[in-house]
């Protein structure tokens, strides 16, 4: 299969990698880029094809186009698209845009599927959320899937309204991630640990137990009931953060950040 990306930042950049690394061949990818730098470190990298101006790149013979430019940019972007599309699936990985915006803006063209990646993809880790316009046949579902499986896992959602929910569940997922491991790290350095040692037992801890609970039958609510004894030292831990809240206010957070997806997919996607 051939891709052009369009957009070569680190998401591209992360996607082709991928690509490359489960065996695609170097001369079948291609990015445009207008930063030098990037475009650079994309074919120093990678030995891909790389160019500054869409109209140069080899959008005719390819398979999959995919938009990966920053939203606010992907309506100009669209213009410079739209002539060259005939049978390309269209692939955006733009947050918040959605399809029948991206649409009306190349054209109403149609075969487009959206997607919400995260940004352990950058490691391969990541996990997607795809939906697909009505007009993508099988073959072009299965071109999407395969691009994103490169660089993680993927989910198809039934509406695309649910892509708000990937975004505010993985997309930002992995701020709250890191909020959490910023608490246990502060924790451990004030119960005197060096620096190195309370990033180390932060880490270890927080993709141990995740390793656990994806092998594991059981669902999260059963292994922290068998990590906590009754009057111990998990169980005093576990009830400061009930007595704050603070499983009630993540669900608000994710919720809050649906909340905002919806909110910027509306302002985005306006012309005016």
């Amino acid at each position: 299969m051939n891709i052009v990306f369009v957009g070569g930042g680190n998401m591209g950049r992360a996607l082709a990698g991928g690509l490359l690394a489960q065996g695609a061949a170097p001369g079948s990818l291609s990015v445009v880029e207008i930063d030098a730098n990037a475009r650079k470190r994309m074919h120093d990298e990678f030995g891909i094809a790389v160019t500054e101006r869409i109209e140069a790149s080899p959008l005719a013979r390819a398979d999959a186009v995919v938009i990966a430019v920053k939203p606010q940019h992907l309506r100009d972007t669209a213009s410079l698209l739209a002539p060259a599309l005939s049978a390309q699936l269209v692939i955006s990985i733009a947050a918040g845009i959605r399809i029948a915006d991206l649409s009306r803006w190349l054209g109403n063209y149609t075969r487009i599927v959206r997607a919400m990646p995260n940004t352990p993809a950058l490691v391969r880790r990541g996990i997607s959320g795809l939906f697909a316009d009505e007009s993508v046949d099988d073959d072009g579902r299965k071109l999407a899937e395969s691009v994103l499986a490169a660089v993680g896992q993927v989910v198809w959602c039934e509406r695309e309204q649910q892509l708000d929910g990937i975004t505010a569940v993985s997309g930002s997922g992995p701020a709250y991630v890191f909020h959490f491991l910023e608490s246990m790290i502060a924790a451990a350095l004030e119960l005197g640990f060096s620096p190195q040692q309370a990033r180390q037992l932060a880490y270890a801890t927080a993709s141990g137990a995740v390793a656990l609970a994806e092998q594991s039958d059981e669902p999260p609510s059963a292994l922290r009931a068998q990590v906590t004894s009754k009057g111990g030292t998990t169980a005093a831990a576990l009830a400061v953060l009930e007595q704050h809240g603070v499983k009630a206010a993540y669900i608000a957070a994710i919720k809050a950040a649906d909340a905002r997806a919806v909110e910027l997919g509306d302002m985005l996607g306006r012309d005016g």
